[in-house]
């Protein structure tokens, strides 16, 4: 399934199954769940599939796409993740993942704007495959850690590369409001399948700036979810965002970086593209 939120003509939001050129609006029949936050939370995402077969249908055209998730309890980032990207940045790969950590006020959904902020000039793209969890889980196993995945969804993870560079802490540089994004659906996992065989590409302007399989992640899914269920519980509706591959602007000759008028796009097979628009501050 490919799970999206979206709001109508006036304004009411719901959730649903995106199936082409339609919606299968499931919150009218699942009226307990508000939104997938709470789907995914509530652990009713088995019961979303039995309630499309009764729920009205609407057209995709009548609806504005939102992100699909509103309030994940935790959205986790990983950074230096892909071998392309740690070899252009002039680092050596680490033994343990390096984690930093969003707030839902610094993501939109697709076709909303990204904004520029006015105190810098070096806002940055990073496509990124992400993962919904499905299940609680404590001090998993790398090899039982595939069964706690639901989803997952694109994520562009805008960053002001001299606020992320002010200390060794990249926490300013990731979180400034409305700079990153997610979606455009949650595709469930046993749809999407192994995501070691799907492609990330990032394009910029219509000009093709970061391509990478999935695969050539330095520390794999299970891995990621291995390390940091070590350290916290995850728990149903947290967001992980897994990395970036090689292409960023800040490492390109001259640099490449993200301004007002300029238009974003994260494509991963098997999910589509989360496309938006660059909006300058204020």
């Amino acid at each position: 399934m490919k799970l999206v939120s979206f709001r109508r003509g006036d304004a009411t939001a719901g959730w649903g199954i995106l199936d082409g050129e339609r919606v299968i609006d499931c919150a009218a029949v699942m009226r307990g769940f508000v939104d997938l936050d709470a789907v995914f939370q509530g652990g009713a995402l088995a019961s979303v599939a039995a309630a499309a077969h009764t729920a009205p249908v609407l057209a995709t055209a009548d609806l504005t796409l939102h992100a699909p998730l509103q309030r994940p309890g935790k959205i986790l980032c990983v950074g230096l993740n892909y071998l392309a990207h740690i070899l252009e940045g002039g680092r050596t790969p680490s033994k343990y993942p390096a984690i930093f950590t969003r707030y839902p006020a610094s993501l939109v959904g697709p076709e909303e704007a990204m904004i520029a902020p006015k105190v810098s000039e070096r806002f940055d793209f990073e496509g990124e495959l992400a993962f919904v969890v499905g299940k609680s889980c404590h001090q998993v196993a790398a090899e039982d850690a595939m069964g706690y995945v639901a989803g997952y969804t694109a994520f562009n993870d805008g960053s002001i590369r001299d606020y992320q560079r002010h200390t060794s802490q990249f926490w300013p540089g990731k979180n400034f409001y409305k700079s990153g994004a997610i979606g455009p659906s949650v595709v469930t996992a046993d749809e999407f399948g192994d995501p070691a065989k799907a492609h990330l590409r990032t394009i910029l302007n219509g000009q093709e700036m970061q391509t990478s399989p999935i695969s050539d992640l330095a520390v794999n899914i299970p891995q990621i979810i291995a390390y940091v269920s070590s350290v916290l519980p995850l728990e149903p509706g947290d967001v992980v965002a897994t990395g970036t591959p090689g292409g960023v602007g800040t490492f390109r000759e001259p640099p490449v970086y993200m301004k007002a008028g300029d238009v974003v796009e994260v494509e991963i097979s098997g999910i589509g593209t989360l496309r938006n628009p660059i909006l300058g501050e204020g």
